[in-house]
Formats: C-alpha cells, structure tokens, sequence
C-alpha cells in the first residue's frame, strides 16, 4: 500500500466513524496542524502513532505501515484548484515579498525554517465574521559564507 491509498482510507474511515482531526491529534498527542498534514500524507508517523490511528479507524496493519514511510513532500498541483489552497498561494504571491524583506531586515540574511517550525490554527469570533487565525513559527536560518 502507499501513501495515497492510506490517506484515501483514513478520510473514507474518518468519515464513517465520525472521527475529526483534532480527536486524531489528541489521540496521538501532537498538533492538530501537523498530524492532519501526516494523515495526509505529508509526514511519516511513529510505528506507536500508526497503530494509534489505526485502531481509532478500524483499518489494517498494512495502512499503519504505509503512514510510517518517509512521504514525498509538497506535491501539489501548481497552480492549485482548490479555493482554499490558492488563497494560500495567492497570500504568498501578495505578502511574500514584503515577509521576505521584514525578516531579512529584522534577522539578517537567511530564511524561515519549515522543518524546525510549528504551525497552529484558531477560530476567533468576530461580529462581522469569524476569523482564521493562523500562527507559523520557524526557527532562523542564516545562510552561511564559505
């Protein structure tokens, strides 16, 4: 089995038992950003972490080994069809540049690390909406001379 198909089961059988992410999160205990990204298919899991999911969802061992591989990352179409995930691209084509520079005046010549990074998300009340709000920190990388 691959990643694909594993992710295909998870959201049919999350579905079906009417499981939602965040109790997938809790259960592992770790982030409900970043254990949606895994179950997705964007990080592996830990053979305990697997199991978890698993049992939770009813599915075999085979779907556990499969969430423990080492996924191919960041595999989207470009441009994205989705209007969920093109906001995103588009907030990066308009806010990119001026993050870019932010950073680079504050911190120097390096970037955001998106390894060494967490990421949250939260529902804040609004009276003229509810708002998103996200969160991303990554650590600073410099980049080196040699």
């Amino acid at each position: 089995m691959n990643r694909e198909e594993a992710t295909r089961l998870i959201c049919e059988a999350r579905i079906a038992h009417r499981i939602t992410w965040v109790q997938l999160a809790d259960a592992i205990g770790r982030s409900k950003v970043w254990t949606t990204a895994a179950l997705l298919g964007q990080h592996p899991l830990s053979p305990e972490e697997a199991d978890t999911i698993t049992h939770i969802l009813g599915l075999n061992q085979e779907t556990a080994e499969a969430l423990q591989q080492i996924p191919s990352r960041g595999e989207l179409a470009i441009p994205p069809s989705d209007p969920t995930i093109y906001r995103f691209q588009e907030l990066i084509q308009v806010y990119g540049p001026a993050l870019k520079q932010l950073i680079h005046e504050e911190f120097g010549d390096g970037i955001m690390s998106a390894i060494d990074f967490e990421m949250s998300l939260d529902r804040k009340p609004d009276p003229a909406g509810d708002r998103v709000y996200i969160t991303m920190s990554g650590k600073f990388l410099s980049y080196r001379k040699f």
